[in-house]
């Protein structure tokens, strides 16, 4: 790491020339670059960013709107690709994956939480949490089951059957906690989670993700304003001309 002369910052990064496997972490992310097109000209949003994260690892990516917290997140998710770099996952290159491979892999491994739950009003709260599972193959029966386990472990085993249009903003961001947690993945990606809560929903939410983490060993990264909620992380980064920087 390289000081780049401001106070507790460091820059993260480095070119990785010759990777060796068997040393990586969990989540290793290597040498990735993404620009995007305005009026013609291209903008590099993120340039070499390097990043490793080990099993149960906890990341807050903290910062301005329009730096690429949010690019970042959906790359790692595996939502965009890069326009160059590695991403690897247990010393497996996902960016190598066809489609149909890499959508099972995101399905069965990487749970999303964002501001906007995306949930769909007209279902409950159960059918809602199902869908991942249900998705993956799994029986309704079965998918039921693992969506009411997570549902009560979240605080709403009285609101299973209540449509999500009826739960309050704290209770509908709960269900989509549990929707994304309801296969186990093995990594929780987290935009915004609390944008839109007041203080005590936002309380609740954040001492949730922190004890699931505990309990399931996921490795999380959160996207967040919320300096409390980063405080809470085992790491804190921004974006700085593209790159990673320790941050808090």
């Amino acid at each position: 790491m390289v000081d780049d002369g401001q106070q507790n910052v460091q820059r993260i990064g480095g070119k990785i020339d010759t990777p060796d496997l068997s040393k990586k972490g969990f989540i290793e992310v290597q040498n990735l670059s993404r620009s995007f097109q305005n009026t013609g000209a291209p903008i590099e949003i993120l340039r070499d960013v390097n990043l490793s994260l080990g099993e149960g690892d906890t990341l807050a990516i903290v910062g301005a709107s329009g730096i690429g917290k949010s690019t970042f997140l959906h790359i790692l998710g595996t939502l965009d690709r890069p326009d160059k770099g590695r991403l690897y996952f247990q010393g497996e290159d996902v960016l190598l994956f066809d489609n149909s491979r890499l959508a099972r892999f995101r399905n069965k491994s990487v749970g999303f939480m964002f501001q906007f739950h995306h949930l769909l009003p007209e279902f409950t709260a159960l059918e809602n949490a199902s869908m991942p599972a249900m998705i993956h193959g799994f029986s309704g029966e079965k998918a039921r089951e693992a969506a009411e386990t997570i549902l009560v472990r979240v605080g709403l085993q009285d609101r299973l059957h209540h449509r999500v249009g009826k739960l309050s903003g704290g209770e509908q961001q709960r269900v989509a906690l549990a929707r994304a947690l309801v296969m186990r993945p093995r990594i929780l990606l987290a935009d915004e989670p609390t944008g839109n809560l007041d203080t005590r929903n936002s309380d609740q939410v954040h001492r949730l993700l922190l004890e699931l983490n505990q309990e399931f060993s996921m490795t999380m990264v959160v996207v967040t304003h919320n300096l409390q909620l980063a405080a809470f992380m085992s790491r804190c980064v921004t974006i700085a001309d593209g790159q990673f920087v320790e941050k808090c």
